[in-house]
């Protein structure tokens, strides 16, 4: 996995292609489970390299040991275009995989992702779903003192 971090770290696409072309595993994932496309997101690739893995192989609905999926990653590190180029492809809005049961909503709540909030709410998004502990998108923002966020909840 570290070359894959060195070239993510550099945002290098042509690395990347060129290390593809070299025969790279796309299925690579490191210690905790996280596979090439996570990676690429949490080092906040441009979305043209991101798509260059994705059209390699690279599986849009992988998620790691926690169940932390591509599209929290996508919430989390604010990539608006790899939210609506997944919502495109079908994801759930409401689906999750994390043993906490926290939803897209929740997390975007969590981190005050306005932007990326209404394309979830456009698209379906359930704000009265509970995690494990009975928490909904709105107390993860009051928690978090997100206000833009509540705004937008009821």
């Amino acid at each position: 996995m570290n070359k894959w971090i060195e070239l993510f770290k550099n945002n290098d696409y042509i690395g990347v292609k060129q290390y593809l072309k070299k025969g790279a595993d796309i299925d690579e994932v490191n210690d905790v489970g996280e596979g090439v496309l996570t990676c690429a997101l949490r080092a906040r690739c441009d979305f043209d390299l991101l798509m260059l893995l994705v059209e390699s192989g690279a599986d849009i609905d992988d998620f790691d040991d926690e169940g932390v999926s591509v599209f929290d990653m996508a919430i989390t590190y604010d990539n608006m275009e790899m939210v609506e180029y997944l919502i495109q492809k079908g994801r759930d809005v409401n689906y999750t995989t994390r043993r906490s049961k926290l939803t897209p909503l929740m997390v975007a709540s969590c981190y005050g992702r306005v932007e990326i909030l209404k394309t979830l709410l456009a698209n379906g998004a359930n704000q009265d779903a509970v995690e494990s502990k009975g928490l909904k998108a709105k107390d993860f923002a009051r928690k978090m003192n997100k206000k833009s966020v509540l705004e937008l909840l009821k």
